[in-house]
């Protein structure tokens, strides 16, 4: 899908904005974006597999891919002209988000938690059953932060796709301390690295506690995603080795 590719979103789905306010976020978003370019185009990525997960980006589709709020930024970039529908809440910074993410070749899927998620989940489950790829921000909008929600579990049940989890860790970057996710910008040049775990599969016919069990699968494998990922630049070489020897790098 071309840069800047969106689906249609309702009119009553959107934040009711003034001239100004439109203006505001077309310049804003035009700005971040450009950003994730400037730095992306300069990172150094390396990419690891655990045994069973997905073998490369060519093969995400059709797919589930949570992951925690901290790393956007990285995986905007990543992830990029793909077409990958991604959920933004029906807030104003949902709309900014939605903004951005259009331009960097997302599908804006609009919808949140607290309020539209229906309709965000079922175009979410459309886009799956059409063979796209989907993505959350699994901790968001607003966290708690690495607390995994259920859309991911509900969606993986109604559309018999498996939910892969993976995180994104940056070796050198400015991290917003005050924000709710810890928000990570990498400086340019820096060396980053992608954990993916194997996917997860939910029944269709799922029951809660199976649900509810799926559900912890999930957390676990996106904590082991994040802890391997953000502790990699300060493992040691022989370090590293044992944990290549788990994961596979490419």
């Amino acid at each position: 899908m071309p840069e800047g590719a969106s689906t249609a979103i309702p009119d009553d789905a959107r934040p009711r904005l003034t001239a100004p306010e439109r203006l505001k976020f077309t310049l804003a978003s035009l700005l971040a974006a450009t950003l994730i370019r400037i730095i992306g185009l300069t990172l150094r990525m390396t990419i690891s597999y655990e045994e069973g997960s997905i073998r490369g980006l060519e093969d995400i589709r059709p797919g589930i891919f949570p992951f925690w709020h901290r790393c956007v930024f990285a995986s905007a970039w990543l992830f990029r002209n793909r077409g990958i529908g991604v959920l933004t809440s029906l807030s104003r910074d949902g709309e900014y988000i939605a903004r951005v993410i259009q331009r960097l070749g997302f599908v804006a899927v609009r919808g949140s938690s607290s309020r539209g998620g229906w309709r965000g989940l079922l175009e979410m489950q459309q886009m799956v059953e059409a063979g796209e790829t989907v993505a959350f921000t699994i901790d968001g909008p607003r966290g708690p932060r690495y607390v995994a929600k259920p859309g991911a579990v509900i969606l993986a049940r109604r559309t018999g796709r498996p939910v892969s989890c993976f995180h994104i860790g940056v070796q050198y970057g400015f991290t917003l301390e005050k924000a709710w996710d810890h928000f990570q910008i990498p400086f340019p040049f820096s060396s980053v690295v992608m954990f993916c775990a194997p996917p997860i599969r939910v029944p269709a016919d799922a029951a809660s506690d199976v649900m509810k069990a799926k559900q912890d699968e999930v957390q676990e494998a996106l904590e082991r995603c994040r802890e391997v990922a953000q502790s990699w630049f300060d493992l040691t070489e022989s370090k590293r080795e044992t944990i290549r020897d788990e994961w596979r790098e490419k």
